[in-house]
């Protein structure tokens, strides 16, 4: 399930995780402090949370699609509940730019353009977010940024756009750079264009997904997104819609086996992004739908909802309200959660909050029941301590004297918020 770096080299509250035999599997208490630093542009000091249409959609949009995933976001009731920007993902453009090298909405897909656009999800409280790459060409093979920063910047600004995600596609080789260098420059680049605009953007990366077949460069551009940006892809697409909920599951593990050892990168205003919410998705299961949510949420991971929110049931509209759930994600301490015990076939997360409290997750990743339990030294307490457990599923409370446990279901997990009692 891990890649093999992260196998190598996890960092988990400064203690090297090497997942070999003979390795301890109960590890430190979680830390209380990650990156710490100013957030670049002041913005995104919790994780932000929304939705993109890209896993459900992919290039089959259009006024229509956004305009009413949009109105799901208000009528569910998630809009008030965090989840209030809207991204339009990547095909939106027309091939080519207009002649003074402006990007131009696709005239068939955004007839009314995308500032009008904008103009509507705005019009219903939500934020506008939008899609660009730093290379030559878009993913989808539309125009890129490259060599036009600062005019798409200016462009996005005058649209009123509220969150950039740019990508990584068709970066140009340059003499005399490394490819790490370039993206680097391309990245910082956009970040001054962004700040030249005058206007509060969120700016989310995708620079590190391009680089995790290479540990060494990884490391080494995660250590810089920071610096630029809000929030960044460290990994591989999340499944798509219309993949079988096998592959959806298998997907959304790997991308949480690559972001739970980066705690040290995470912070108010700097969040490890490991991609998409597939809550309401057909294939998964309840308890796997409940499963993505809790672990994106001890994680600080954004919470960016892509299904089809006109459509999706209230179960699994249940998982993605929870207001509990999302208060862990939301806390102002923003500390992302890591590991703290392990086996080959179950994860404990503990993730320190604000007022004290701290959220832990017991994960079972087989495919039969399983008992787990931690401790409350290795959550974070003192040892033997009196404890107060609320499961944020259930809401049921319950008191513990030192323990935390449950019996998990197979693929599922449970989310406690603990307090000393």
């Amino acid at each position: 399930m891990f890649p093999s770096h992260v196998r190598r080299f996890a960092l988990v509250g400064g203690v090297v995780l090497c997942l070999m035999l003979g390795v301890p599997r109960a590890l430190s208490a979680a830390p209380v402090a990650g990156n710490t630093a100013p957030a670049w542009n002041g913005l995104a000091l919790t994780p932000p949370m929304g939705y993109n249409n890209w896993s459900y959609y992919q290039c089959k949009i259009n006024e229509g699609v956004i305009f009413s995933q949009a109105k799901a976001l208000v009528s569910t009731g998630l809009a008030k509940k965090g989840y209030n920007t809207i991204t339009i993902d990547d095909c939106w453009m027309a091939k080519n730019r207009a002649a003074d090298g402006t990007l131009v909405g696709d005239p068939q897909k955004f007839p009314h353009g995308m500032a009008w656009m904008g103009e509507q999800i705005h019009a219903l409280g939500l934020k506008f977010g939008i899609y660009e790459d730093a290379g030559v060409k878009t993913c989808g093979k539309f125009p890129g940024s490259w060599n036009f920063f600062q005019k798409d910047a200016d462009t996005f600004a005058k649209w009123k756009v509220d969150y950039i995600k740019l990508d990584g596609c068709d970066v140009p080789n340059v003499a005399g750079q490394t490819t790490e260098q370039t993206y680097r420059y391309a990245y910082k680049t956009f970040s001054d264009a962004i700040l030249h605009t005058g206007r509060k953007m969120v700016y989310s990366e995708s620079a590190p997904a391009y680089f995790q077949q290479t540990p060494d460069d990884w490391y080494m551009v995660l250590g810089w997104t920071a610096k630029y940006g809000n929030l960044w892809r460290e990994g591989r697409d999340i499944a798509l819609g219309q993949e079988s909920g096998i592959r959806k599951w298998r997907s959304l593990n790997y991308n949480y086996s690559y972001n739970v050892g980066l705690e040290k990168y995470a912070g108010p205003g700097h969040w490890n992004d490991p991609d998409f919410l597939l809550v309401g998705d057909s294939g998964l299961s309840g308890n796997e739908m409940q499963t993505q949510m809790s672990l994106w949420a001890v994680m600080a991971a954004p919470l960016i909802s892509s299904t089809d929110l006109t459509k999706i049931s209230p179960s699994a509209l249940a998982v993605l309200g929870n207001n509990d759930v999302i208060a862990i994600d939301q806390d102002p301490a923003g500390v992302q959660g890591h590991i703290v015990q392990f086996d080959d076939d179950y994860d404990v997360l503990a993730k320190p909050l604000a007022n004290g409290d701290v959220a832990v997750v017991l994960y079972n990743k087989g495919d039969a029941p399983k008992k787990l339990a931690t401790t409350a030294a290795l959550v974070g307490f003192k040892s033997g301590s009196s404890l107060q457990l609320k499961n944020l599923v259930s809401k049921s409370v319950t008191t513990s004297r030192d323990a935390i446990e449950a019996t998990v279901p197979p693929h599922g997990s449970v989310i406690y918020r603990v307090s000393a009692h």
